[in-house]
């Protein structure tokens, strides 16, 4: 039996293809998996929800600027880098996996000096600080998009795509089930609006402002979230506005449904959820938030754009162009169908089988 650490996290990005790995893993032998995360973080709740054992170290990430904080997060650090080396030592894995974030650097660093197989998964087009650190001692790094040699070696790179979450497939056809769950009408053109579990302000205020055009559309339909954060002063500020076609939640409980119904998704630029509409088909309005290291979800959005395979509003821009994109998608059918054909083109349905494989060759090489 195979012995594996699935090390990083942070976000959703990072943990949901990690679960997504060790599933693959489990089908294809008999393995013993341990995940390594940041203690507090969504890894925390999400990986043991999935059926994993997982632990959490201090590690934090350093603050940009100079600030006395990144003192306590180089504290954390060599703690993390301590406590990594213990679990390396007593789990005495095959191979250790990092799937980026800055959970990952203290197992896959403690990994290399062990002499341990180290495979990176890179889910971006722009490549994360933490891989990009890691990568001389990798033996494989499986990558999402093409031209990723001037992140990585280029006999190290594996084209292997983002693993995704195995429920959105299963629902992809259960049109009217989703439909009926969030209370939306059939036979409309739906359009659902996303800017992730906390919500986005840029987005959801380019939504309030295009509300009274959206009111006057009677073949199409919105499902807003708004995210936990803005729930009550949206409520507050929409209260007898909300257009009847408009269905507002805070949080999609189940996201695999959410899609199922969209014709059009208008959504962040991170590199999960590029996966998934890539993987589903889906006409997508891409609003990179502004706010993430190294603008990678810009760039991300960027290599889904010149291969028109989607559209791109910049933030800042989004209370001036987001509806009028929006009211050509509904009104366009053959412009939801060339950005559908076009993405469903860049995915890659088998990639957590593809990276498993490539896990499971280093553990035979080693």
């Amino acid at each position: 039996m195979k012995k594996i650490i699935i090390s990083g996290g942070g976000t959703g990005g990072h943990v949901f293809p990690a679960i997504a790995i060790a599933r693959a893993l489990q089908r294809a032998g008999e393995v013993e998996l341990l995940f390594v995360g940041a203690a507090g973080k969504m890894e925390m709740e999400r990986v043991p929800a999935a059926g994993y054992p997982i632990v959490g170290l201090p590690v934090r990430g350093f603050r940009r600027r100079l600030t006395w904080e990144n003192v306590r997060v180089a504290a954390d650090l060599y703690k993390s880098l301590r406590e990594a080396r213990r679990i390396v030592k007593r789990f005495r894995p095959d191979a250790v996996v990092g799937v980026g974030g800055y959970a990952s650097g203290p197992v896959c660093r403690e990994a290399a000096r062990a002499g341990i197989p180290l495979v990176l998964q890179e889910q971006n087009s722009h490549a994360g600080l933490t891989n990009r650190l890691l990568a001389r001692h990798a033996t494989s790094v499986c990558v999402a998009y093409e031209g990723m040699e001037r992140f990585f070696e280029r006999e190290k790179i594996v084209l292997a795509g983002n693993p995704v979450r195995a429920e959105l497939l299963a629902a992809a056809g259960a049109r009217e089930e989703a439909l009926d769950f969030y209370g939306l009408e059939r036979g409309k053109v739906t359009v659902l609006v996303t800017g992730g579990s906390l919500g986005a302000r840029s987005l959801n205020n380019a939504m309030e402002a295009w509300l009274p055009r959206f009111a006057g559309w009677t073949d199409a339909q919105v499902l807003w979230q708004c995210g936990n954060l803005y729930r009550e002063e949206l409520e507050e500020r929409l209260a007898g506005r909300l257009p009847a076609n408009v269905v507002l939640t805070p949080f999609l409980q189940r996201m695999e449904l959410a899609y199922a119904c969209a014709d059009v998704v208008v959504a962040r630029a991170g590199a999960c959820t590029i996966s998934e509409l890539a993987l589903l088909g889906k006409a997508a309005v891409l609003a990179p938030s502004p706010n993430v290291a190294e603008d990678h979800q810009r760039k991300n959005a960027r290599a889904l754009v010149e291969k028109e395979a989607a559209l791109m509003v910049e933030d800042s821009e989004l209370d001036k162009k987001l509806g009028p994109l929006l009211a050509i998608l509904v009104q366009l059918e053959g412009a939801r169908v060339l950005l559908s054909e076009r993405v469903r083109e860049l995915a890659m349905a088998d990639a957590d089988e593809r990276i498993a494989r490539v896990i499971l060759d280093a553990c035979n090489a080693k």
